[in-house]
């Protein structure tokens, strides 16, 4: 079987629970050769869990290094600012006929309102060149520009990304609605898919980036998008099941 390259664009997590490890954990799990271009390295200090983006003139280094790997798949993590995702954005231009996978964290959503906007623009721009966004509620909301208090709020936004520009949309919605169900909701501009498994107690660290990893490897796998997403809940929901004390686990035992 020939193997099949796919790219997460990512950033470290110092403690190891997301991020690039949990994207090259996530590709190895279902046997792809993952490759990473860094977009940030992150650290806990005095001031709490800071974010330091990488270099723009590295990170376009980075993916100039890249320019003749055939990859078969992209995957967008967290872009901590409007240069490199910038960057991003023309790298991914250049992508033909490959599953791309956005995974839309808005790093700086605690900050100020002028760097959120910003960076949501940048983000705005990603829509139509990838396969499908995966949004946690927050980040739906500050992308919409729309609050989501329920279920049908959920949809509404999915909607309005979808009329963004988005060609899949899944929304996380986490226990915000359920104590007893993590609730997603999917839209292909067509039907929408509610999709439910229990809330777990153990930590969940690391499993929206497994989650678009996951997504981005049943896509290589040649499944439809809907099932790559169903797919991936389940893996999601096993690696937060044999999580520790830093995350979520991918390299769970199936036995």
């Amino acid at each position: 079987m020939k193997t099949k390259y796919i790219l997460a664009l990512s950033g470290n997590d110092i403690f190891s629970g997301g991020g690039l490890y949990a994207d090259l954990a996530t590709y190895g799990r279902h046997q792809l050769h993952g490759f990473v271009a860094v977009t940030c390295l992150t650290a806990m200090t005095d001031k709490g869990f800071e974010v330091f983006a990488t270099d723009s003139t590295i990170f376009a280094q980075q993916l100039d290094s890249l320019k003749d790997v055939p990859f078969s798949g992209l995957k967008l993590g967290l872009l901590p600012n409007v240069a490199i995702a910038e960057l991003a954005l023309d790298f991914v231009k250049k992508q033909k006929n490959i599953p791309i996978v956005l995974d839309p964290v808005l790093v700086c959503k605690e900050s100020h309102d002028v760097e959120v906007s910003a960076l949501r623009e940048e983000l705005l721009k990603f829509f139509p060149h990838v396969t499908i966004i995966t949004p946690n509620l927050v980040e739906a909301e500050l992308l919409a520009q729309k609050s989501i208090q329920n279920l049908e709020d959920m949809k509404a936004v999915a909607k309005e990304l979808y009329d963004l520009g988005a060609q899949h949309v899944v929304i996380k919605g986490g226990n915000r609605f359920s104590q007893e169900l993590a609730v997603d909701v999917y839209y292909d501009g067509q039907d929408f898919h509610i999709l439910e498994s229990p809330v777990l107690s153990q930590n969940n660290v690391g499993a929206g980036c497994t989650f678009a990893s996951g997504i981005a490897s049943q896509l290589l796998l040649d499944q439809p998008v809907l099932e790559a997403v169903k797919e991936a809940k389940e893996f999601v929901y096993q690696a937060i099941l044999h999580s520790d004390q830093y995350g979520v686990k991918q390299n769970y035992d199936q036995s």
